[in-house]
């Protein structure tokens, strides 16, 4: 069932660590395998745990989980079976989720006398809006495929043999593009969420002048003039 276990969450952080660095990889699929995404954190593992246990391990936890919702490319996460829990909060960290049309999703935590403790109560609502959020944190229930999709926590629903397939067919529209570009596009979009509308624009207005000392830039407003749009070859400079 893919438990997010200690080791997991500090593997997928290192894992993030290192494809956030390398300029090779320009999109990046997140995927548990043909038969499920990740049904939640290990209980197991959590059970015996003390308040001052979590504390110190609730921080770590949130920084494993930032590390991927920061990954400074186009994310993509590829859900199959369930993704509950800790697995849902995962998915959320993504930029887009593609699910299977039989997936489960949910944030079933308070059925275990807690709250989400890996984003689900922040990126939750702001993804698809604080009475829907709501109603999935404080009820526990999972959600199937085409309601996912209605509250906007899916992006795609397609068959569940078709799932990692759709991801690639998603990343591929963005795996040639500028890269510096694209990085500053989801930070934009990402940090002004986070603020207000002035902050926002001001930080846009900072990134959009910052991609100007770009190779890519050059290139795609060249290509622009000569020969018409869509037609650039970016070189990730």
């Amino acid at each position: 069932m893919n438990p997010l276990n200690i080791a997991v969450q500090d593997a997928l952080r290192e894992a993030a660590e290192i494809v956030s660095a390398d300029p090779e990889v320009r999109t990046v699929i997140i995927y548990g395998g043909e038969v499920v995404f990740a049904a939640g954190a290990d209980i197991k593992e959590m059970e015996t745990m003390t308040y001052t246990d979590m504390v110190d391990r609730a921080a770590i936890i949130q920084e494993c989980f930032k590390a991927v919702a920061h990954i400074p490319k186009p994310t993509i996460a590829a859900i199959t079976g369930y993704a509950l829990g800790a697995g849902c909060e995962l998915a959320l960290c993504a930029d887009f989720r593609i699910v299977a049309s039989d997936a489960k999703l949910g944030q079933p935590e308070i059925l275990l006398g807690v709250i989400p403790g890996a984003g689900g109560s922040q990126r939750l609502p702001r993804l698809v809006g604080p009475a829907k959020a709501k109603d999935l944190v404080f009820s526990g229930r999972m959600i199937d495929a085409q309601e996912a999709l209605s509250i906007g926590l899916a992006d795609e629903v397609v068959e569940p043999d078709q799932v990692y397939a759709a991801a690639r067919a998603r990343a591929a529209r963005y795996v040639s593009g500028p890269p510096y570009a694209l990085r500053a596009a989801k930070e934009a979009i990402d940090r002004g969420l986070e603020t207000d509308l002035d902050t926002g624009l001001a930080l846009e207005a900072m990134l959009f002048a910052g991609v100007f000392a770009t190779e890519d830039r050059q290139i795609g407003m060249t290509s622009f003039v000569q020969d018409g749009p869509g037609k650039a070859k970016f070189i990730g400079k």
